[in-house]
């Protein structure tokens, strides 16, 4: 076995990123790899903890470099993943768990392939996703509806991935994506089929 890779993407508000924040406290031998991003740092949120926060100057000269797995530009702010920690634990054997949108989502399969089992998560409505936005009070109206156009055009491209969930409630989900990301880790893709076979044939 070696490690393997988890693709969470979705609309923002659609609570993906509390789904998977108590799914890294379940799965043990995991590990989150946090984001780069250039936006301002939002009420409550710690730097290195929920973002690596750094400015567009910095985040551009890493994308020259090829530093990150995969980059996107969203709501006019950069986001990214960076490559060197995600390649150490994976040499670890350990499943990787990313929140990405769907571009990112992309990137990454072409680089990682069959290492990745990808979930798309998404509210039962444009309507509730729009009060939960609303709810959480750290937008305003224009950001909303960015997030709202750009949760449209992410809608499209969910036949991408591997799962679907609708997040109607809470804990139904997580128990889903608990058995998702437990069953990730048993993908034919991840053994070396040959070398099992040969083993389980020579022990008497």
């Amino acid at each position: 076995m070696k490690g393997n890779i988890l693709v969470v993407s979705g609309p923002s508000g659609s609570g993906k990123s509390s789904l998977m924040k108590e799914v890294f406290k379940e799965v043990k031998n995991s590990y989150f790899s946090i984001s780069t991003t250039t936006r301002e740092i939002r009420e409550g949120e710690v730097d290195g903890i929920n973002y690596h926060f750094v400015s567009k100057e910095e985040f551009e000269q890493d994308i020259n470099a090829g530093y990150f797995l995969e980059w996107a530009k969203v709501h006019d702010n950069y986001y990214g993943t960076s490559l060197k920690p995600v390649l150490k634990e994976l040499h670890e054997g350990k499943l990787v768990i990313f929140d990405i949108d769907v571009q990112g989502h992309k990137i990454a399969q072409e680089k990682f392939g069959n290492l990745i089992t990808s979930v798309f998560i998404t509210t039962p409505d444009q309507k509730s996703l729009k009060q939960r936005l609303i709810n959480r009070g750290t937008d305003t109206q224009e950001s909303i509806k960015k997030r709202l156009d750009n949760a449209v055009s992410e809608m499209t491209r969910m036949r991408e991935y591997d799962y679907l969930l609708i997040n109607d409630d809470f804990n139904t989900t997580l128990h889903d994506l608990i058995s998702i990301a437990y069953a990730s880790k048993k993908k034919m893709a991840l053994v070396d089929a040959g070398e099992f076979i040969s083993t389980w044939a020579s022990t008497e």
